[in-house]
C-alpha cells in the first residue's frame, strides 16, 4: 500500500482523539491577543515547551514587535524539508456579550469547540504539531525534515514578518516548500489546496474644504462640503460597470494561465444558495464575471467606511469641513502595495483642484500577493496526502480571495508555498462564537501526518524537484 508507515500513525491519531481535544481546549484557554498585547509571551513560551517535548530545537526570534517561535526537528538525511507556518496570535474577542459562552472558556457544543482562536489559528497549527507527535510516537522518527515557524502578529497584518524572515533567512535556508494550515474548507468539507493569495493595501483618503465646520444655511452653496467632495472623488475611482478607473492601477496585473483558469472554472459554487444566505438580489458589477474569477484574478477597490460631519440623533445643519474614507485594495499578481498607492495618489492629485479641497492619501500597511505554480512538483504530494487522509480528492484553488503573508516565502525565500485549510467553512473566525468542528480537527491531524509521509517518499532522491539541488538534512 502507498505510504506504508501511515496506517499505524492514523490508528494512533484515532486512539488519542479525546486527548487531542483536551489539549486543544487547554491551549485555547490562554489568550494571545496581538492587537492588545495580551498573553503573547506566555503563549510563545507554551509553544516553546511543546516543540521541545517533541525533541525539536526551539527558539524565540525577536522582531520589532511580538516574537516568532521557531522549531527545527531531528535531521532526516537526504529528505526534503517542509516549513510549517502558522500564527499563535488571535483576534480581540469583543463584543463579549455576543458570545454564547466566554471566549477563553472553551466549550463543546454540537460537535464543535467554541473559543477565540480555536480555528484561527491555534487548532490548525496544533493539528500539525500533533501530526508530528504521532509519527514520533509510532515510528520514533519523522519521515522528512520539519521546520515550524509560528508568528505572533498575523492578526495585525504581519508587520514584521518579512523583515524578520529576511534577517533569519539562514535558519530557514534548508526549506524546500512551505505549507500553511489556515483558513476554511469549501462548504462541502472537501480537502483544499490553495496555491496563492491576493495581497492588500490599506489607506485613508482625507478631504478638507475649510478651516472649520460651517452653518448649512449661512454658507450652503458658498463653502464646499467635504462630504460631497469625498463622494465625488470616490465616484471617479470606480465606474458603475465595476471597472476600476484609477490610471495605472491595474497595469501590472498578470492574467491567469490556462491551467489556473481551468482550475477556477472547475470549482463548485451554489450561487443561488449563497445569495439567499447573504440576502443578495444581484452580484456586484461586472455582472457577467464568473464567481471564482472575481476572488482570484482581479483587484478590488473597497470603501470600508466613511466618516465626517454629524451622524448622531436628530439633525444638525452643518457643512462638514473634513471627511475621511477608509479603503483597501486587494492586489493580484504582480501588483504591489507601493505601486497601487502611487496610482491612487496620482489620481487623487489630478482630481483635487476641481473639488475645491485639500486631499491627502495616507497609507496604513499592506502585503504583496503570492502565487505558486499549480504544476509544482510538490502539488502531487499534497494532493495524494489529502486524498489518503480524507477519503476524497481535494479541491484546488489557484488563489484565495483574502490575504496571508505567503509572499514572504515565495518572494523573500523563493520557495513554493501552499495553504491547506483545516477549518470548517462556518468557523466564524474573527467573530463571536468562533469554532472548530471536532471532525475537522481530527481530519487536520490526519492530513498533516499524511503530508509528512508523502514528503518522506522523496527521501533518497538525487535532487530536489524544485530547485534541482541535492536534498539536504
Amino acid at each position: 500500500m502507498p505510504y506504508s508507515d501511515l496506517d499505524p500513525v492514523f490508528a494512533h491519531i484515532d486512539r488519542n482523539a479525546d486527548s487531542h481535544v483536551a489539549r486543544l481546549m487547554e491551549y485555547v484557554r490562554h489568550p494571545s491577543i496581538s492587537a492588545q498585547d495580551v498573553g503573547i509571551r506566555e503563549v510563545a513560551g507554551l509553544l516553546m515547551g511543546m516543540l521541545e517535548r517533541l525533541g525539536f530545537e526551539a527558539e524565540l526570534l525577536a522582531t520589532r514587535g511580538h516574537p516568532m517561535v521557531l522549531g527545527r526537528g531531528p535531521a532526516v538525511p537526504d529528505a526534503p524539508t517542509v516549513l510549517l507556518y502558522g500564527h499563535y496570535d488571535v483576534q480581540p474577542p469583543e463584543p463579549l456579550e455576543a458570545w454564547t459562552t466566554p471566549p477563553f472558556e472553551p466549550t463543546i457544543r454540537d460537535g464543535r469547540i467554541f473559543a477565540r482562536g480555536v480555528g484561527d489559528n491555534k487548532g490548525q497549527h496544533l493539528a500539525q504539531l500533533l501530526a508530528i507527535e504521532a509519527h514520533l510516537a509510532v515510528h520514533g522518527r519523522l519521515p522528512c525534515n520539519v521546520i515550524v515557524l509560528l508568528e505572533g502578529e498575523e492578526e495585525i497584518g504581519s508587520p514584521h514578518l518579512a523583515e524578520a524572515v529576511a534577517a533569519h533567512a539562514d535558519k530557514l535556508a534548508h526549506a524546500d516548500l512551505v505549507v500553511t494550515a489556515d483558513g476554511t474548507l469549501h462548504p462541502s468539507g472537501r480537502g483544499t489546496i490553495l496555491y496563492g493569495v491576493r495581497g492588500v493595501t490599506h489607506f485613508d483618503i482625507r478631504v478638507r474644504t475649510a478651516a472649520r465646520d460651517t452653518h448649512s444655511g449661512n454658507f450652503g452653496g458658498v463653502v464646499p462640503n467635504a462630504m460631497w467632495a469625498l463622494v465625488h472623488l470616490l465616484g471617479t475611482m470606480r465606474a458603475p460597470d465595476g471597472r476600476l478607473t484609477v490610471a495605472g492601477l491595474c497595469d501590472p496585473v498578470v492574467a491567469p494561465g490556462a491551467v489556473e483558469a481551468a482550475a477556477a472554472a472547475a470549482l463548485p459554487i451554489d450561487l443561488p444558495a449563497l445569495m439567499t444566505e447573504l440576502g443578495l438580489s444581484a452580484l456586484d458589477a461586472p455582472r457577467d464575471r464568473p464567481f471564482w474569477d472575481r476572488l482570484m484574478f482581479h483587484p478590488t477597490l473597497t470603501i470600508n467606511g466613511i466618516a465626517g460631519g454629524y451622524s448622531g440623533p436628530g439633525s444638525k445643519t452643518v457643512l462638514p469641513a473634513e471627511a475621511v474614507a477608509k479603503c483597501d485594495i486587494r492586489l493580484v499578481e504582480a501588483m504591489t502595495p507601493d505601486q497601487a498607492l502611487a496610482a491612487v495618489r496620482a489620481h487623487v492629485a489630478a482630481q483635487a483642484p476641481a473639488l475645491g479641497a485639500t486631499v491627502e492619501v495616507v497609507g496604513s500597511g499592506g502585503m504583496l500577493p503570492s502565487r505558486t505554480p499549480m504544476d509544482s512538483p510538490f502539488a502531487a504530494v499534497l494532493r495524494r496526502a489529502l486524498t489518503l487522509a480524507r477519503g476524497e480528492s481535494p479541491l484546488e484553488y489557484p488563489c484565495m480571495g483574502g490575504s496571508l503573508p505567503d509572499y514572504v516565502f515565495t518572494k523573500t525565500l523563493g520557495l513554493p508555498a501552499f495553504v491547506t485549510p483545516y477549518g470548517n467553512a462556518d468557523e466564524a473566525n474573527h467573530a463571536p462564537d468562533e469554532n472548530l468542528s471536532l471532525s475537522c480537527f481530527h481530519a487536520g491531524i490526519r492530513s498533516g501526518a499524511a503530508l509528512l509521509s508523502g514528503l518522506g517518499e522523496l527521501t533518497g532522491a538525487c535532487v530536489c524537484p524544485v530547485n534541482h539541488t541535492k536534498l539536504h538534512g
